[in-house]
């Protein structure tokens, strides 16, 4: 796992907690937020904006890959998630299935995934470890949009 600074950790976690306070959780009332670092040093957060059609609400970690490509990188180093941890204490919010896959598309496996809450820095994680044997582009057989002439 890539080993992220004191600096870069304290960033991500103050724009996680920034980007939860700002969640639309209306349903649910399990506001998230997300950080992600890029490979140019910026980070990107995003918060969970639910819909009343529930499928189509939309994942923190979702937003914030979003934002980091309209900022124009393709490359995740690191990202960070903030949840209230449910209803057991012990328990730390990580990323769903789908934001998973969505966090491989721009990260490697050895990726550092870290959780927090309102108090503390959680347990952090490789994405590999949360997606194991995962699927990625480097399993297509065609270029990516960055590699091809």
């Amino acid at each position: 796992m890539s080993t992220l600074t004191q600096a870069q950790q304290h960033a991500l976690l103050a724009a996680a907690r920034h980007a939860q306070r700002q969640a639309y959780a209306p349903y649910s009332h399990y506001a998230v937020g997300a950080a992600v670092l890029d490979d140019q040093g910026r980070i990107h957060a995003g918060c969970n904006v639910e819909n009343a059609a529930y499928p189509q609400s939309l994942c923190a970690e979702a937003a914030a890959l979003a934002a980091m490509v309209l900022a124009g990188s393709k490359r995740a180093l690191a990202v960070l998630v903030v949840g209230q941890g449910g209803k057991n204490a012990s328990a730390w919010t990580t990323p769903c299935g789908g934001c998973r896959q969505k966090l491989r598309e721009f990260g490697a496996p050895d990726m550092p995934v870290l959780s927090a809450n309102d108090t503390t820095l959680g347990p952090s994680y490789t994405l590999g470890a949360l997606l194991p044997e995962s699927f990625g582009p480097d399993h297509l057989a065609h270029p990516t949009p960055e590699s091809a002439p």
